[in-house]
């Protein structure tokens, strides 16, 4: 398999997973998951790699799975059992619940098969205790000289934040002093030793803000692969974009772009499409390579994007605004099944529950990656920066490579009197074909589309007809062989599910976790 490029993160897509919530074993009771109890519900990463078809059927290139190490092992604590896998024990060793070493190589070995990519998420910021005073011989660090001493956090302080703990002191999360030089080494080495040993494509980072910007350039070297953060964040680019770059990391998430899109689409909601414009030009100058990154609607740390707007249409078009710009889009598994989950535990769902159906939410992320994956695949359309062609405060119409999209926030119901029109760069009369309904749409004078919304506010993605030969869309044949010998990609799963994922960089660079989409 060719590494993920960093010229090329945009052109990939990466679905998360939680592999405790993704598929259970033959014979296990699928009404026994009881989120409020925050324990196991019995997914492995066996039973992840027996159900691959439901990711890459969607076009998924790559999965980014929950944390594989070995966590808290004893008394239920205040808040459950670590299911989820972010309570870090020694992380030298595997975590007995999701499998053996034999089982993680062959989900790996797998997704290869498939020309998929393996993202794992890590989490070198903090281990996990039951005190403050925490037993430290069950660490890889096995002494308090490799911790911080014990203070809560004050938010806004970044000392505070980088050297103080997480948690409380019902679950502290004890902070490991990544600023010492033997801290350094170790976690190199182990780094190095996981990657390898699991034929690992891809890093998500957890908690990455909480670490010194400058440790992480040596931990991605050692790890030779791509390394996305998460910088947990709102709109504010600029504390988030800081962490992207030759001093930090190859990429992080979009929290900016989501949490404008979230005030731009939701119903109920603001409706501030002007924040997304914002946002969006705000990146090109702010972040290193808006390109690397990873655009979402949901994770497992918010609460579900059903849980916050009610009509089904938002949701379809702020994703397709996050697979058509710039960037990875990334699909945390069950939001294609309108999973609705407030706050965690509760946005952690058992995927099982849904039986695993083709909702129109599915088919959609299949269209978008169908389309993306032949963009990528034939022509430099990765590399070619989104440019917003027009914008109102019912919609946006952005410009990427040849591909022309149109999204709105005005919901389904049918308005007559709302209209978007668009001056493209087509000559009159040029045929586009619009590929989620297959219509044509013809160019214009002066360039001109007009998007109206008679049948409700549907996105629309069109490009020029000559150019879906060999897409497979809309009728036309699907080439089987990429003209730069790249296959169509595939979902990804972990810890939670979501679609999207970036290319693999060169081997300097690094993967994701959840369901990610086309990187």
């Amino acid at each position: 398999m060719p590494p993920l490029q960093s010229n090329g993160g945009a052109a990939r897509f990466t679905s998360t997973v939680i592999v405790d919530r993704y598929a259970l074993p033959t014979g296990a009771d699928p009404n026994a998951c009881d989120l409020g109890k925050q324990t196991w519900c019995g997914g492995t990463w066996k039973t992840l790699q027996d159900n691959l078809d439901y990711i890459q059927n969607a076009g998924f290139t790559a999965v980014w799975i929950s944390p594989v190490n070995q966590n808290y092992e004893g008394p239920r604590t205040a808040y459950g059992d670590p299911y989820h896998g972010y309570w870090m024990a020694d992380i030298t060793k595997l975590n007995s619940r999701f499998g053996t070493a034999d089982d993680l190589k062959a989900l790996s070995a797998e997704l290869h098969r498939r020309n998929m990519y393996l993202m794992v998420d890590v989490v070198v910021n903090n281990v996990m205790s039951t005190s403050i005073t925490p037993d430290y011989s069950k660490y890889l660090f096995k002494d308090a000289s490799f911790y911080h001493p014990y203070c809560p956090i004050q938010w806004g302080n970044t000392t505070s934040e980088q050297n103080c703990w997480l948690g409380d002191e019902k679950v502290p999360l004890p902070d490991v002093d990544t600023s010492n030089p033997a801290v350094v080494s170790q976690y190199g080495d182990w780094i190095q030793q996981l990657v390898q040993e699991y034929s690992i494509d891809g890093l998500r980072i957890d908690a990455a803000k909480h670490v010194q910007d400058g440790f992480w350039p040596g931990f991605c070297s050692k790890a030779g692969v791509f390394c996305m953060g998460e910088v947990f964040g709102g709109q504010d680019i600029d504390p988030i974009a800081h962490y992207q770059g030759p001093q930090a990391l190859d990429s992080v998430l979009n929290f900016p772009l989501y949490t404008a899109l979230l005030s731009g689409f939701s119903i109920p909601g603001p409706q501030n499409m002007s924040a997304v414009v914002q946002v969006f030009e705000d990146s090109k100058t702010k972040f290193k390579d808006v390109g690397l990154l990873g655009n979402f609607l949901e994770n497992q740390d918010v609460s579900r994007w059903h849980n916050l707007t009610v009509d089904p249409q938002s949701m379809y078009n702020a994703m397709t605004f996050t697979f058509m710009s710039d960037g990875i889009p990334v699909v945390y598994y069950g939001q294609e099944q309108y999973f609705s989950g407030n706050s965690d535990p509760f946005n952690r769902e058992a995927l099982w529950t849904s039986g695993y159906q083709q909702t129109d939410a599915y088919k959609l992320m299949t269209t978008l990656n169908k389309l993306r994956n032949f963009l990528v695949n034939t022509t430099d359309w990765a590399k070619q920066e989104a440019q917003i062609l027009t914008s109102s405060p019912h919609g946006i119409a952005l410009i990427k490579g040849p591909v022309i999209s149109i999204v709105t926030n005005i919901g389904s119901p049918p308005q007559d009197n709302v209209h978007i029109a668009v001056n493209t760069p087509y000559a009159s009369s040029t045929a586009l074909t619009n590929i989620l309904t297959c219509q044509q749409w013809a160019v214009g004078a002066k360039g001109k589309i007009d998007a109206q919304y008679s049948l409700g506010g549907v996105p629309n993605i069109l490009i020029p007809s000559e150019m879906l030969t060999g897409s497979g869309l809309c009728g036309t044949q699907l080439q089987t062989t990429a003209a730069n010998g790249g296959k169509a990609g595939a979902l990804t799963a972990a810890g939670s599910l979501s679609y999207a994922l970036s290319p693999i960089l060169p081997l300097a660079l690094g993967i994701i976790s959840i369901f990610l989409a086309n990187i």
